[in-house]
């Protein structure tokens, strides 16, 4: 595996400019954060006159300049005052600060779930949810540990050494304070250099947890077609040689991890061995008593055990700022599809529908369609038929502005769909598509989707339209049966028909039919379509079909092949033509006679 690859791009990150960017979450809650600041001084100052008190107690108790013994009864109370004020005040800036830690993942969270949202469709086409999920989970994690380790740990202990540095400036002599700062100077050093070369086992770590995650979902969501081709053993090989690679990252991280805390160990135990020693010679030497010894000892003791975490802490906050610059490059990433600055809602009055001279294509170096241009009167029926690849569902997708023209325009009423709000003109649309997913809910669910705010009076009419209702009562839940993940609970034509009843609910001033009868049987088809020509009398309706039997009632029909209109006219028109129409309708109805005449000799022999 090649680790330079999965870390290169955490390169590129730019950690100030992405803490900047959590400033917004913290700033909600500014007195929080405010009094949480003041409760962590507070308890510091606490902690730092712990030793203090401790000093003078030993003083007080200690017998060797001849005084009488007496009990320092309010130093030792005060000793236990100062360690109750201490927890007091760092647990009231853990509870106080507990409500900007969880707003600031809640914001996080819902902002990166709307962003997604408004990514546009090649993005949602190219990416891995597996892989996504894994990822959003730990970005929006990250901000609730950056701010446990800013807050709770590094600001701390940042006060705490502070304190002790004063301390010992201002009360011994300064090679206490020398040994103390170049002992912690050392230890972040060492800490930085070696955290940092070992950092992209961690991302190494982070890369193939996220594709083995991806691999898991997508191998699960595709189960009937790894049963199909018997490829469990393939899809566990695939899984372990990504786990087999992940193993071996962690075991480096670790191993390395603990060659820096050995490393980081040493660092301390000299500089506390050599405070002890100069602290020994002050004693021996009367210009230190028991207690400042004590006290020195102690306050090393206090600062260095913090800092023994701080190597730790800054690992967590090194990956976990990783991990946030995950979240915060998709947010950066702009929507393909955007609404212009001076978007209007679009106006439908008649829902004429206009495609003038249209180029398209996903890639430049493929050509999708070119040079289409036609017109879907107000209230008429058009169809596009064609073989398949010849660029019909695409047209779908430039009405809903999925895509921009690359040339030429669409119109709804005059009015150029990159010019209105996506909102509105997705509003004006509804679509049955060649391939329905549905929501992991209930069925009721899946057709009130439409319209949130629809009565069960409405949903279960629109299911009756849909020629659905009847099989929804005859299941044991009715409408309240869960269609499991992406609808798989169903079959293609009872998925069809719910999203039939979905697009009937919304009641669009268009509609377009992807295909809308592909999964269905040919009884099934003949009761739906009776619905779909009730259903489309007042609306303008395209009919993209593979079916020609389908759509001979249509206004006009389109006949597209290899992005270009070829033909076009009536159903009979084209017919009379004898040209790519006429052949794809004979073929057709020589499968439709081979069909019947098979179910016919199925009917016989039972």
């Amino acid at each position: 595996m090649n680790t330079r690859r999965t870390a290169t791009p955490h390169k590129n990150r730019t950690d100030l400019r992405n803490l900047r960017q959590m400033m917004p979450y913290l700033w909600e809650y500014k007195g929080r954060v405010l009094i949480a600041l003041l409760s962590l001084i507070a308890s510091k100052m606490a902690v730092v006159g712990v030793p203090l008190v401790l000093k003078q107690i030993v003083d007080a108790l200690d017998t060797s300049s001849g005084r009488v013994l007496a009990l320092p009864l309010a130093l030792l109370l005060a000793y236990g005052v100062l360690r109750l004020t201490a927890s007091l005040f760092n647990e009231l800036r853990d509870a106080i600060f507990a409500r900007v830690r969880f707003r600031a993942m809640h914001r996080l969270s819902t902002r990166v779930f709307s962003h997604l949202h408004e990514l546009s469709l090649r993005y949602h086409l190219e990416r891995r949810t597996g892989n996504i999920s894994r990822d959003l989970e730990r970005g929006t994690q990250s901000i609730s540990s950056i701010l446990n380790y800013l807050v709770f740990n590094i600001l701390p202990t940042g006060a705490e050494l502070i304190m002790i540095g004063v301390i010992l400036f201002s009360s011994y002599d300064t090679r206490f304070a020398a040994v103390t700062f170049v002992t912690v100077g050392l230890y972040i050093l060492f800490t930085l250099l070696v955290t940092n070369w070992r950092m992209h086992f961690r991302h190494e770590m982070n890369a193939l947890d996220s594709r083995a995650n991806g691999q898991a979902i997508d191998s699960l969501l595709n189960y009937e077609t790894v049963k199909y081709f018997n490829n469990e053993a393939f899809e566990l090989q695939r899984y372990n040689a990504t786990l087999g690679g992940w193993e071996n990252a962690a075991v480096k991280s670790t191993t390395t991890m603990s060659a820096l805390n050995f490393g980081q160990g040493i660092i301390i135990a000299l500089g506390v061995t050599a405070i002890m020693i100069f602290a020994g010679q002050g004693v021996v030497a009367g210009t230190m008593t028991i207690g400042d010894l004590v006290l020195v000892n102690a306050l090393m003791l206090q600062l260095f055990l913090p800092l023994g975490f701080l190597g730790v802490i800054y690992r967590a906050l090194n990956y976990a700022m990783a991990d946030m610059d995950l979240v915060l490059k998709l947010l950066d990433k702009e929507p393909e599809i955007k609404d212009s600055p001076n978007a209007v809602a679009l106006q439908v009055t008649e829902a004429h529908v206009d495609f003038e001279r249209v180029d398209f294509a996903y890639q430049s170096d493929r050509q999708i369609l070119s040079d289409v241009s036609f017109t879907v009167p107000s209230g008429k029926k058009l169809a596009v038929v064609g073989p398949s690849g010849a660029g019909k569902s695409t047209l779908a997708r430039l009405m809903f502005r999925f895509y921009d023209v690359t040339q030429g325009s669409v119109k709804i009423d005059g009015q150029d769909v990159r010019a209105v709000t996506q909102e509105s003109l997705r509003r004006a649309i509804g679509i049955v598509p060649q391939d329905t997913v549905l929501f992991n809910d209930t069925i009721y669910y899946n057709i009130q989707y439409a319209s949130p705010e629809a009565s069960r009076e409405q949903v279960m009419k629109a299911a009756r339209l849909a020629d659905i209702h009847d099989f929804i009562e005859s299941l044991p839940q009715g409408y309240d049966t869960v269609v499991g993940e992406r609808g798989l609970k169903l079959s293609g034509g009872e998925k069809q028909r719910v999203a039939i009843a979905r697009v009937i609910l919304k009641q669009p001033k268009i509609l377009i039919f992807d295909e809308a009868t592909s999964s269905l049987d040919s009884r099934s088809e003949q009761a739906i379509l009776g619905a779909l020509q009730q259903v489309s009398q007042k609306t303008t309706t395209l009919v993209i079909a593979h079916r020609l039997s389908t759509i001979i009632d249509a206004d006009q029909i389109l006949v597209m092949d290899k992005g270009r209109i070829v033909e076009r006219g009536s159903h009979r028109e084209l017919l009379e033509q004898d040209g790519l129409y006429a052949h794809l309708w004979t073929l057709q109805q020589e499968e439709r006679a081979i069909e019947n005449e098979a179910q016919s000799l199925i009917a016989g022999t039972t």
